[in-house]
């Protein structure tokens, strides 16, 4: 009798495992499919410290929390996109996410010639060869504030230098962005229009490195701007913008981490402005999961928790962590609206 309970009691093990392998774990209640999910990075590469490695991050969590089988392919160059993307849509992945905005038309051609694919990108929409935004329905744009993020660090760029408290004080601040296109001068605008409004004094340089991945060619333009008594550097280009973080540290100045928090990355980082792709590629991710995909844009930024800051390396004034409290909740309640465009 004991022989025949113990199989019994042994097929019933194995069966509860069955079961349980059933489940899986993607918090479907016993749906047992596994999403393919494609990553396709910009020219930055997973190390840039920025939007490409923080899309990665949000992937990981959505592989942790969802079971999905992730991939990544790195860019190094624009004609890179197309076959990277489609690589992906060839083999009936269940969505595919282009990481920022020089993907757009790369993201169009393809979702055109894949129509049953879902596809999302990060800053920016499936678009023709002349930046028209093609709708298609099989395409989910994810889009940030980052002017919010930006009139952030640019409320303590404006009360340091008002108040003294800064390096090298003299009423000057500088950006260094990589390429001129919205979401880096976004940044821009919002660090500018904050800067002024605490400091309305504040000379706000801006200048442009055409360059998202070599440190060189940033460290040149902050140098220079810091040549000119800019003494707090805000980097906005990525991989390259590391190079600003380093110049500031090597002139005795200030300065302002982009996308992630880069306190990491040299001892000069006082704050970083945070665009939380980490988010946005997860949330883009669970909707497939959830067979919530939609078309059309998601907007991430201070009201919905997409978008802030960072504090690093700098012991506040209580009167400055008051102030950023309090524009924070301006922007957040909607009585401060940060303007998109650099403001003259």
């Amino acid at each position: 009798m004991a022989h025949k309970r113990l199989k019994f009691l042994g097929v019933a093990a194995a069966v509860l495992m069955l079961a349980m392998a059933c489940g899986g774990s993607n918090g479907g209640g016993g749906n047992t499919k596994q999403y393919k999910i494609g990553l396709v990075t910009d020219i930055g590469g997973l190390n840039d410290k920025s939007f490409n490695h923080l899309a990665f991050v949000g992937l990981e969590k959505a592989k942790a929390d969802f079971g999905i089988k992730d991939d990544v392919i790195e860019s190094h160059n624009g004609s890179e996109y197309v076959p990277n993307l489609t690589n992906f849509a060839s083999k009936s992945y269940d969505l595919v996410i282009g990481v920022g905005f020089l993907m757009q038309e790369a993201v169009g051609t393809v979702s055109t010639q894949f129509p049953n694919i879902h596809f999302a990108i990060i800053d920016g929409a499936g678009t023709d060869a002349k930046g028209n935004d093609l709708k298609h329905t099989n395409v989910q744009s994810l889009y940030f504030k980052e002017q919010d993020a930006g009139a952030m660090v640019g409320v303590m760029a404006g009360w340091l230098e008002k108040n003294g408290k800064s390096k090298k004080p003299q009423h000057v601040i500088g950006a260094v962005g990589g390429v001129s296109i919205p979401p880096v001068n976004h940044y821009i605008a919002g660090y500018k229009w904050a800067a002024k409004m605490e400091d309305p004094g504040i000379q706000v340089q801006v200048g442009y490195s055409n360059d998202f991945t070599d440190p060189a060619k940033c460290k040149t333009v902050a140098k220079a701007q810091i040549d000119q008594k800019s003494d707090i550097e805000f980097q906005v280009a990525g991989g390259c913008g590391l190079g600003v973080l380093q110049q500031a540290g090597q002139s005795g100045v200030y300065s302002i981490g982009v996308d992630a928090d880069q306190k990491d990355a040299d001892p000069s980082v006082i704050a970083s402005a945070l665009k939380k792709v980490d988010v946005a590629t997860y949330t883009a991710i669970q909707n497939v999961v959830k067979g919530q995909f939609s078309s059309g844009a998601l907007t991430f930024s201070i009201a919905n928790d997409g978008a802030g800051y960072a504090l690093d390396n700098l012991t506040l004034p209580a009167e400055l962590k008051a102030e950023l409290d309090k524009v924070q909740k301006q922007i957040h309640d909607g009585t401060l609206t940060p303007p998109a465009d650099i403001p003259a």
